[in-house]
């Protein structure tokens, strides 16, 4: 008698596994590199082949040339420039984070005063900087300050917003276990509002370099003191159109510097227990 063969069940397919970190973290820096080969590949290759002058657009092979023989005197700019939007930066998260701190604990101070943080977001500090250079005797505070209003708002915004983004069951655990204001602020609103925090300095360490740019252009100081601004300034003037790509150069790399710097710093703080720095989706 013939037994009745049973086919074999099915194998169940696994599903595809997803790229590794390693090979995320190359394609965070491949392709940028990529697009940026491609893009100064097509410069040099305009720039030569239409035969512009460099008074008009020099070519990245100039540009660099003249970056580095003018490599002292700018990297001096620079670290002055630096120094400018440093300070500003911690100005503005000090005060943007005491400013948050003493919105969340009452809506009627929020209420009152917003609409005069929103009024520093929305004036531009070209208008005001010459009054600030006036009252602040000192060039380089009065710099400082002209950059920390730039850069305010997003940390006073952000952080507002991730104190008050607090689940409401957490929040009426911790009011009936009777855990006072200073409990709620440090255990509960605090590690809720770290996300925006951190979203914030991205978007203000950015600002606080623009806001030092523009200072130094408004306050017009020369000599060694002077920044990056007065090297393009005093470029623009001697038509060295090179030396004022190079330093545009050198501000944009530090632009690029900080924003890495603060998402390094987000994935450190936040790498072992947020959504937004554990999840390695492509």
């Amino acid at each position: 008698m013939n037994t009745p063969q049973t086919s074999p069940a099915p194998q169940q397919r696994k599903p595809g596994k997803g790229p590794s970190a390693q090979q995320l973290r190359l394609q965070r820096i491949g392709y940028p590199l990529l697009v940026a080969v491609v893009l100064v590949g097509a410069w040099q290759g305009l720039v030569t082949g239409l035969e512009l002058p460099h008074y008009l657009v020099p070519s990245p092979v100039l540009m660099v040339e003249t970056l580095v023989a003018n490599f002292g005197q700018l990297m001096l700019a620079l670290w002055v420039t630096v120094k400018v939007t440093v300070l500003a930066f911690v100005l503005a998260t000090v005060v943007g984070v005491a400013i948050s701190f003493l919105f969340v604990q009452s809506r009627t101070i929020e209420t009152a005063f917003f609409p005069y943080a929103i009024l520093l977001q929305v004036t531009p500090i070209v208008a005001v900087a010459p009054l600030i250079i006036i009252w602040v005797r000192n060039p380089t505070g009065a710099m400082v300050v002209c950059a920390a209003l730039v850069a305010l708002f997003p940390i006073i915004s952000n952080t507002t917003l991730g104190l008050r983004s607090v689940d409401p069951d957490l929040q009426s655990y911790f009011r009936m276990n009777r855990a006072n204001r200073l409990q709620t602020l440090w255990r509960l609103r605090i590690p809720s509002a770290l996300p925006y925090f951190f979203g914030g300095l991205r978007i203000s360490s950015g600002l606080s370099l623009i806001g030092a740019v523009v200072a130094e252009f408004v306050a017009g100081t020369g000599g060694t003191g002077a920044g990056l601004a007065y090297q393009i300034l005093q470029a623009g003037f001697q038509l060295d159109i090179p030396r004022m790509f190079a330093a545009l150069l050198l501000i944009s790399l530090t632009g690029v510097a900080l924003f890495v710097l603060m998402a390094w710093w987000s994935k450190r703080a936040l790498g072992g227990w947020h959504a937004s720095e554990v999840s390695q989706d492509g």
